[in-house]
């Protein structure tokens, strides 16, 4: 059992209504010191809603939430100092160079003198920006915007760390690399809850919390998430032609759910209700031409599919 002292982030019940609008509905969950947690769902789901109100900038309806000991509705300011915060767009100031964002964010956090020099050194070394101090921010390319504002939501070396979206619209290399570094922050002890909506770094999290309309409908590790979401025996289907296909097996007997996987298509059937002969049979039926059908391994992606379907 993890002792008490090591949940820094700690959600009981926690709420939020826009009128009649729940975002939030009764979202329990903590987290531990130097976990990497990842925070899954669909637009809409109550994902940023959920951080902002972590973050302290956003009061709750009801519940309680505590961030590095700090409630965030009674002590929002404390919660703020004691977080760094990365945003999907990366929160910096385009027209300032590399060095000028570093120096402002520093000043924000209260840097200075020696401090600020020793930190900007260690920021500029962590992202790879050695030499580019001089240039405009908005010249930087996508990864080294986000490898900056990295850096700046760290400057201060916060015990927690909120990265929301952070690697949209960056490029797969570049976004394993990025994964290096919050990895590399997790093993000196920064605790990081991420929402993303990339299964591949889902898969780098220690636990995956999935929200649904403002609820929390699955917590666990990656793999206990997979076994457990998808209860039914998954089928792989290459067909000839896939136009239509969803809506052709709609009403196929003991289908749960469908979904397109990339050139495949997934088939959530009923546990024992067919083998791969008998539903290439049945797709046949329905006047289908499957190249092959397989059973599949539970992809992440299929779970998040049958949790938010």
């Amino acid at each position: 059992m993890t002792a008490t002292s090591d949940i820094v982030i700690e959600v009981k019940e926690l709420t939020k209504a826009f009128g009649h609008f729940k975002a939030v509905d009764r979202l329990s969950l903590s987290v531990r010191r130097g976990e990497i947690f990842g925070f899954l769902g669909p637009n809409g789901a109550g994902k940023s809603t959920t951080i902002r109100m972590l973050c302290g900038l956003l009061s709750s309806s009801s519940g309680t939430a505590t961030v590095g000991g700090f409630d965030i509705n009674r002590a929002p300011e404390q919660v703020r100092q004691s977080i760094g915060y990365m945003s999907q767009r990366f929160s910096l100031y385009r027209d300032l160079t590399v060095s000028e964002n570093i120096a402002f964010f520093g000043g924000i956090y209260g840097l200075q003198g020696e401090r600020l020099r020793e930190r900007t050194k260690a920021i500029v070394e962590m992202a790879g920006l050695e030499g580019l101090g001089d240039r405009l921010t908005g010249t930087l390319s996508g990864a080294l915007q986000q490898r900056l504002a990295l850096g700046c939501a760290v400057l201060h070396e916060p015990p927690i760390l909120f990265l929301d979206e952070p690697t949209s619209g960056v490029d797969p290399i570049s976004r394993r690399m990025f994964w290096d570094l919050i990895q590399g922050l997790a093993v000196r002890g920064v605790t990081i809850l991420i929402t993303t909506h990339f299964m591949d770094e889902a898969e780098f999290c220690g636990r995956i919390g999935f929200i649904s309309a403002g609820r929390l409908v699955a917590l666990d590790t990656p793999s206990a998430i997979k076994t457990e979401a998808v209860q039914e025996d998954l089928f792989e289907v290459n067909l000839a032609s896939f136009r239509g296909a969803r809506e052709t097996v709609v009403d196929l007997e003991g289908l749960m759910a469908s979904s397109y996987f990339g050139p495949r298509l997934h088939l959530f059937c009923r546990k024992g209700r067919y083998t791969e002969e008998t539903l290439r049979k049945a797709l046949q039926d329905k006047a289908l031409v499957p190249l092959s059908v397989s059973r599949a391994s539970v992809s992440l992606e299929d779970a998040f599919i049958r949790l938010a379907g």
